[in-house]
């Protein structure tokens, strides 16, 4: 049965849009605003609309749009970006309609979270209230964030410019037809926003044990009822300590040569500043967890995760299922999979040699031979090279060169393009044979604080120079720390980055490559390469690959990137542009 009327916000925010299917279900079946108001279930309903359309909520692959990274999925969305077909109506990394409805739920749940009858009882009312505003502030500068990192850019002019800035909810009375505010405009209520978050979320979502250890604000309030609010039970909800690691990641983007611009106030001493912020919180530079980098495949750590409960490496994730999705779509033919994602040459050449040399040094002692053999750990951690095993049946060697009926190179639909085969991400321990087929426990991070650690590396190194540790560490600290932790000159000189270290230049350029191994293939190689404003030679790097042909290795050229000068920005749709003659499209879209 229909209801008797929709929320007036929701057909507003239809209307700037355009997009029929913006809201699930259809629109006639949410029920009138007012309900709200007494049902506090259903006003959380609003604010939990912005954690379902969290775009790192699942594993986008959009390395497959760069030079790490090709898919044997001819549909793929990525694949056709990079390869030509990037348009203002065609467009895989479009958040547009996603953000601002996004955003509007937010404005929606600020506007009236003062009259939700959250509790009974007065004290608990106000601190669900606090707490439901600082989710939906702290939420409205995230999407800012993913807006602008898909759809800030130039206009004709030259203007750096964001999207329009909504502070209030749309209802058939609002202004629909205005500009795009400034990119810094855009940076300063992003800001704005986590602050005010901070100030009415706890740092973390954890059960305290005496009265003594509730905020002076709430004097008065047991330690009972400030647990039921602010307490474990709402671990993965957004805190004060995400908030900061989202200001980290969006300082970063706008500290970045891409966006630099008069009006810019967010500078490479800022972004490494917000960065420590994050990490003082943790024990700077001793807060580095050994085990990070396999944070994916550490079993037994993922097994034992209870009630919300994260990682040491982890600073915000989603929650936690049972599945084999990701080894069904990446495992090679051979062991049932699909092997969709397939890492190229390209990034095969940019893990270092065990004493941290590149592969192009002498003094690294590479042999084209015997192309895996002392190389970085993290290679044949991340990557299935030739001779390598994958998938529970450690027996069976995966030849992705050689003459495999099923894993050689486009031997079919599912098999690789480029000679590799991913690893990271998967969990080997998954069975995808018919007879013995099992799930295991998987989870999505939001926020890793490798992320963060490298963020303030490359910030720092701007800022300050490779060995400035005015913040008790130094970027040459981090990338120290990271690469031994991968088996990199542990416990000894790096002579490698010791020579980058006595460069600034040089240091970026190793930042940006460790950068690229640890956080390949979970979604920053694409937006990395644009904020850098790299080459466009860079931008339109050859995917290539390597086959195995009467014992030599031959290079191939797997893949084309078609990349033009105005796609350092993505666009603004294009059927926006048409309805609204004051939203001006970025330069050359």
């Amino acid at each position: 049965m229909k209801i008797r009327k929709i929320i007036i916000g929701l057909i507003a925010v239809t209307l700037f849009s355009g997009c029929d299917d913006l809201f699930e279900p259809a629109l006639e079946n949410y029920r009138d605003k007012d309900a709200m108001y007494d049902e506090a279930n259903y006003a959380l309903g609003i604010l939990l609309n912005g954690y379902t359309r969290i775009p790192v909520n699942g594993w986008s692959f959009s390395d497959v749009a760069t030079d790490d990274a090709v898919s044997n999925d001819r549909d793929n969305g990525y694949r056709k970006l990079a390869t030509g077909s990037w348009t203002s109506n065609s467009n895989a990394v479009d958040q547009w309609t996603n953000g601002l409805a996004a955003i509007q739920y937010m404005n929606m749940m600020l506007e009236e979270s003062d009259k939700v009858k959250w509790s009974e009882d007065e004290n608990l009312r106000r601190m669900f209230n606090d707490r439901t505003k600082g989710e939906a502030y702290a939420l409205r500068g995230l999407f800012m964030y993913y807006l602008l990192q898909a759809h800030a850019g130039r206009t004709a002019d030259g203007t750096l410019v964001g999207v329009p800035i909504w502070e209030k909810s749309l209802d058939t009375n609002s202004a629909f037809n205005l500009p795009r505010a400034t990119f810094e405009e855009c940076m300063q209520q992003l800001y704005t926003d986590l602050a005010k978050a901070e100030e009415l979320l706890p740092l973390d979502f954890e059960d305290i044990s005496s009265d003594a250890q509730i905020p002076e604000k709430y004097a008065g309030i047991n330690k009972e009822e400030y647990n039921r609010v602010f307490g474990a039970y709402s671990r993965l909800r957004i805190t004060a300590r995400i908030a900061k690691g989202v200001r980290a990641q969006a300082a970063l983007m706008a500290a970045s040569p891409a966006y630099e611009d008069d009006s810019n106030t967010t500078t490479w001493e800022k972004a490494a500043g917000y960065a420590a912020d994050v990490l003082d919180l943790i024990g700077g530079i001793n807060g580095i967890d050994d085990n990070g980098w396999t944070w994916y495949c550490n079993f037994t750590e993922i097994d034992g995760l209870k009630e919300g409960g994260n990682p040491k490496e982890i600073l915000w994730r989603g929650g936690i299922s049972d599945n084999r999705d990701l080894e069904t779509d990446n495992y090679p033919p051979s062991q049932g999979g699909r092997g969709r994602i397939n890492p190229t040459q390209n990034l095969v050449d940019a893990f270092p040699m065990e004493n941290g040399y590149p592969i192009g040094r002498t003094e690294g002692g590479y042999n084209s031979n015997k192309p895996y053999e002392k190389r970085d750990s993290r290679l044949k951690k991340y990557i299935v090279v030739d001779g390598t095993t994958v998938g529970p049946n450690t027996d069976e060697v995966i030849n992705t060169f050689g003459f495999s009926m099923y894993d050689a190179i486009n031997q079919s639909d599912y098999a690789t393009r480029t000679g590799y085969y991913l690893r990271k991400l998967l969990r080997e321990d998954v069975n995808l044979d018919a007879l013995t087929a099992n799930t295991q426990r998987h989870y999505k991070p939001y926020i890793r604080y490798t992320e963060i650690y490298l963020a303030f590396a490359e910030a720092a190194n701007e800022a300050w120079g490779p060995k400035d540790s005015r913040r008790g560490y130094s970027a040459y600290d981090v990338i120290k720390k990271i690469r031994e932790r991968a088996g990199i000159c542990r416990g000894t000189a790096d002579p490698y980055l010791d020579e980058c270290a006595a460069d600034p230049v040089k240091m970026r350029e190793l930042i940006r490559n460790e950068r690229r191994l640890e956080l390949c293939f979970e979604g920053f190689r694409f937006w990395d390469l644009r904020r850098w404003k790299v080459d466009m030679n860079k931008l339109n790097e050859t995917a290539r690959g390597l086959n195995q042909l009467d014992g030599s290795f031959v290079d191939l050229e797997v893949e084309n990137r078609i990349y033009k000068e105005h796609m350092y920005y993505g666009p603004i749709p294009y059927n926006e542009v048409l309805k609204w003659d004051a939203l001006e499209q970025n330069v050359g879209w």
